[in-house]
């Protein structure tokens, strides 16, 4: 809910040559925080903290930010009757655009980016790291969390070079190739291959390409439904991850055949990211550009 009202006040607040960075910087810090979750968290609840006790804290910090949001959020503007009608009409609004043929590669493109991040490195990585390569615990945390460094760090620089060049679809590709090579790296290659930490950097980095489709279904919706079409695909984004990361669980248990969880079998299960960054990339050569440099040309 958070992340969708960034995005809306970013994309009303903004100019719209500059809405690719600042969905990217919004992410950025969100994965900021996401990050500091594992290699911060970790630490503290195996510590000096009870873990109950940390979640009073982390309640009365996201409060104390509540109210500082409220405060500074400028209102809105009232919106007609016509628009204002009801989420019917929203939703019809949002489901006319985005299964257009030119543009219902957004849907895909955007879910099928974030399985090797949300499922594979932050439900998965950890024992990824642990059964496979036999990482100790904390280092395995600290691992798994680089991949959100990654989206901090290229969240941000991937939505200023879409936003300078003026087209989304050249660094979706971009992102997504090297999501491929990091991905294909961490499955594939020796645990030695790459210092710690590298392909985890660059698979989070890479995935700041999945913040590039929330430029495109904004700038494909009509205004008052593009708070709606984010919604929307955050709903199907996570609804996804959360069907497949259990379903991943019984697959890895299927392949291990009784037997403990091995560097063998992650390397098996682990296809599934490497196919579901092709179809992203399949998904993405029908999608319709909609950048700047686009919009002049026509």
């Amino acid at each position: 809910m958070a992340f969708v009202a960034a995005v809306y006040l970013a994309s009303h607040g903004l100019p719209a040559r500059y809405l690719a960075t600042a969905i990217g910087i919004t992410q950025c810090i969100g994965m900021l925080g996401g990050s500091a979750g594992q290699f911060v968290t970790a630490p503290l609840i195996h510590g000096p903290i009870v873990w109950q006790h940390l979640w009073i804290y982390a309640g009365v910090v996201t409060l104390l930010i509540a109210v500082a949001m409220y405060v500074v959020t400028p209102p809105g503007e009232k919106q007609s009757a016509a628009i204002a009608g009801g989420i019917l009409e929203r939703i019809r609004a949002v489901q006319d655009r985005p299964y257009q043929p030119s543009v219902l590669p957004v849907w895909p493109d955007r879910r099928l980016l974030f399985l090797p991040t949300t499922v594979g490195a932050m439900t998965w990585g950890v024992s990824f790291l642990e059964h496979g390569w036999h990482v100790d615990y904390a280092q395995a945390v600290d691992r798994a969390a680089a991949v959100a460094l990654g989206w901090v760090v290229g969240c941000p620089i991937l939505g200023y070079i879409t936003d300078r060049i003026g087209r989304r679809k050249p660094v979706v590709f971009a992102g997504s190739a090297l999501m491929l090579v990091a991905t294909m790296g961490i499955y594939y290659l020796p645990p030695e291959t790459f210092p710690p930490y590298v392909l985890a950097l660059l698979l989070g980095f890479g995935s700041g390409a999945a913040m590039i489709p929330y430029s495109t279904i904004k700038e494909v919706n009509p205004d008052h439904a593009k708070g709606s079409a984010t919604g929307a695909m955050n709903f199907m984004v996570f609804v996804l991850s959360a069907l497949l990361a259990p379903a991943y669980g019984r697959w890895l248990q299927t392949l291990a055949n009784g037997g403990p969880l091995t560097e063998d079998v992650f390397s098996k299960a682990g296809s599934v990211y490497v196919v579901a960054i092709v179809l992203a990339v399949i998904a993405t050569v029908f999608l319709r550009e909609t950048g700047s440099a686009d919009r002049k040309a026509k």
